[in-house]
Protein backbone atom coordinates (compact mmCIF):
# COMPACT_ATOMS: atom_id res chain seq x y z
CA UNK A 1 0.00 0.00 0.00
CA UNK A 2 1.39 3.13 -1.00
CA UNK A 3 0.82 5.74 1.66
CA UNK A 4 2.17 8.78 2.70
CA UNK A 5 2.88 10.17 6.14
CA UNK A 6 3.07 14.17 6.85
CA UNK A 7 2.09 16.91 8.82
CA UNK A 8 -1.27 18.43 9.06
CA UNK A 9 -2.23 21.30 7.06
CA UNK A 10 -5.23 23.68 7.35
CA UNK A 11 -6.55 22.10 4.55
CA UNK A 12 -6.68 18.44 6.03
CA UNK A 13 -9.16 19.29 9.21
CA UNK A 14 -12.61 18.81 7.50
CA UNK A 15 -11.19 15.16 6.46
CA UNK A 16 -9.31 14.13 9.74
CA UNK A 17 -12.49 15.55 11.80
CA UNK A 18 -14.57 12.99 9.28
CA UNK A 19 -11.86 10.36 9.38
CA UNK A 20 -11.62 10.23 13.41
CA UNK A 21 -15.72 10.40 13.93
CA UNK A 22 -16.35 7.74 11.17
CA UNK A 23 -14.02 5.44 12.80
CA UNK A 24 -15.78 5.89 16.71
CA UNK A 25 -19.21 5.76 15.20
CA UNK A 26 -17.73 2.32 13.37
CA UNK A 27 -16.18 1.19 16.98
CA UNK A 28 -19.34 1.89 18.93
CA UNK A 29 -17.53 4.68 21.12
CA UNK A 30 -19.82 6.88 23.19
CA UNK A 31 -19.94 10.16 21.53
CA UNK A 32 -19.21 12.02 25.35
CA UNK A 33 -16.32 11.44 27.84
CA UNK A 34 -14.34 10.82 24.55
CA UNK A 35 -12.78 12.51 21.26
CA UNK A 36 -15.74 12.65 19.12
CA UNK A 37 -16.90 16.06 21.32
CA UNK A 38 -13.55 17.19 21.41
CA UNK A 39 -13.94 21.01 20.25
CA UNK A 40 -10.29 20.31 18.76
CA UNK A 41 -11.46 17.95 15.80
CA UNK A 42 -12.93 20.73 13.72
CA UNK A 43 -9.65 22.81 14.11
CA UNK A 44 -6.85 19.80 14.01
CA UNK A 45 -4.42 21.82 12.49
CA UNK A 46 -4.88 24.97 15.19
CA UNK A 47 -4.87 22.98 17.91
CA UNK A 48 -0.86 21.82 16.99
CA UNK A 49 0.13 23.80 15.43
CA UNK A 50 1.60 25.13 19.28
CA UNK A 51 5.01 24.37 20.66
CA UNK A 52 5.91 20.52 21.04
CA UNK A 53 2.66 18.97 19.41
CA UNK A 54 2.55 17.90 15.88
CA UNK A 55 0.24 15.65 14.15
CA UNK A 56 0.34 13.47 11.33
CA UNK A 57 -1.95 12.57 8.33
CA UNK A 58 -1.43 9.23 6.32
CA UNK A 59 -2.86 9.61 2.93
CA UNK A 60 -3.85 7.78 0.12
CA UNK A 61 -4.15 8.50 -3.28
CA UNK A 62 -5.10 12.66 -1.80
CA UNK A 63 -7.99 10.93 1.16
CA UNK A 64 -6.78 11.12 4.35
CA UNK A 65 -7.17 7.13 5.63
CA UNK A 66 -5.62 7.87 9.14
CA UNK A 67 -3.76 9.84 11.70
CA UNK A 68 -2.52 10.44 15.34
CA UNK A 69 -0.35 12.98 16.99
CA UNK A 70 1.82 14.05 19.96
CA UNK A 71 1.20 16.98 22.63
CA UNK A 72 1.90 17.40 25.84
CA UNK A 73 -0.54 15.65 28.51
CA UNK A 74 -2.91 18.00 29.32
CA UNK A 75 -3.41 19.13 33.04
CA UNK A 76 -0.26 16.82 33.83
CA UNK A 77 2.69 18.70 35.55
CA UNK A 78 5.88 16.38 34.18
CA UNK A 79 7.66 16.46 31.26
CA UNK A 80 4.74 13.77 29.41
CA UNK A 81 3.56 13.39 26.31
CA UNK A 82 -0.05 12.16 24.97
CA UNK A 83 -0.32 9.95 22.02
CA UNK A 84 -3.71 11.46 21.05
CA UNK A 85 -6.30 10.61 18.30
CA UNK A 86 -4.45 7.87 16.37
CA UNK A 87 -7.18 6.45 14.25
CA UNK A 88 -7.32 4.55 10.80
CA UNK A 89 -9.98 3.90 8.25
CA UNK A 90 -10.70 0.04 7.41
CA UNK A 91 -8.86 0.05 4.46
CA UNK A 92 -5.67 1.47 6.65
CA UNK A 93 -5.97 -1.12 8.87
CA UNK A 94 -4.10 -4.31 9.33
CA UNK A 95 -1.00 -3.10 6.52
CA UNK A 96 1.92 -1.86 9.80
CA UNK A 97 0.67 1.50 8.78
CA UNK A 98 0.10 2.24 12.45
CA UNK A 99 3.30 1.40 13.61
CA UNK A 100 4.86 3.49 11.43
CA UNK A 101 2.65 5.88 12.74
CA UNK A 102 3.29 5.42 16.37
CA UNK A 103 7.25 5.02 15.49
CA UNK A 104 7.54 8.78 13.74
CA UNK A 105 5.57 10.14 16.77
CA UNK A 106 7.46 8.62 19.39
CA UNK A 107 10.78 10.05 18.05
CA UNK A 108 9.27 13.41 17.56
CA UNK A 109 8.13 12.95 21.36
CA UNK A 110 11.96 12.36 21.53
CA UNK A 111 13.04 15.07 19.89
CA UNK A 112 10.75 17.46 21.52
CA UNK A 113 12.41 16.30 24.86
CA UNK A 114 9.50 14.28 26.62
CA UNK A 115 10.61 11.23 29.00
CA UNK A 116 7.14 9.35 29.19
CA UNK A 117 4.41 8.98 26.53
CA UNK A 118 1.01 8.40 27.57
CA UNK A 119 -2.43 7.55 25.92
CA UNK A 120 -5.85 6.44 26.37
CA UNK A 121 -8.10 3.28 24.89
CA UNK A 122 -11.31 1.77 25.13
CA UNK A 123 -11.41 -1.91 26.63
CA UNK A 124 -12.72 -3.18 23.54
CA UNK A 125 -10.20 -1.83 21.14
CA UNK A 126 -7.84 -4.84 21.22
CA UNK A 127 -6.48 -4.48 18.21
CA UNK A 128 -4.85 -1.12 18.91
CA UNK A 129 -3.81 -2.16 22.76
CA UNK A 130 -1.91 -5.20 20.70
CA UNK A 131 -0.06 -2.64 18.70
CA UNK A 132 1.23 -0.09 21.34
CA UNK A 133 2.03 -3.09 23.56
CA UNK A 134 4.34 -3.93 20.53
CA UNK A 135 6.07 -0.56 20.92
CA UNK A 136 6.49 -0.59 24.27
CA UNK A 137 3.87 0.79 26.13
CA UNK A 138 2.71 -0.96 29.29
CA UNK A 139 -0.99 -0.59 31.32
CA UNK A 140 -0.95 1.54 34.48
CA UNK A 141 -3.72 1.23 36.97
CA UNK A 142 -4.97 4.68 36.66
CA UNK A 143 -5.31 7.87 34.30
CA UNK A 144 -2.87 10.82 34.33
CA UNK A 145 -3.51 14.06 33.66
CA UNK A 146 -6.98 15.11 32.43
CA UNK A 147 -8.00 15.00 28.77
CA UNK A 148 -11.63 15.07 29.55
CA UNK A 149 -11.76 11.63 28.29
CA UNK A 150 -13.67 10.29 31.03
CA UNK A 151 -15.31 7.41 28.76
CA UNK A 152 -11.76 5.82 27.97
CA UNK A 153 -10.68 3.09 31.06
CA UNK A 154 -7.68 1.73 29.29
CA UNK A 155 -4.27 3.66 30.27
CA UNK A 156 -0.98 3.01 29.01
CA UNK A 157 2.20 4.82 29.47
CA UNK A 158 5.89 4.27 27.62
CA UNK A 159 9.45 5.72 28.81
CA UNK A 160 11.18 7.50 26.14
Amino acid sequence: MDVIIREITPEDNAQVAKVVRTVLEELGVPKVGTAYADKALDDMYGTYNVPKAIYYVVEQEEKIIGCAGIAQLENFNGNVCELQKMYFLEEARGKGIGGRMIKICLERAKEFGFEQCYLETMPYMKAAQKLYQNHGFQYIDSSMGDTGHYSCPVWMLKKL
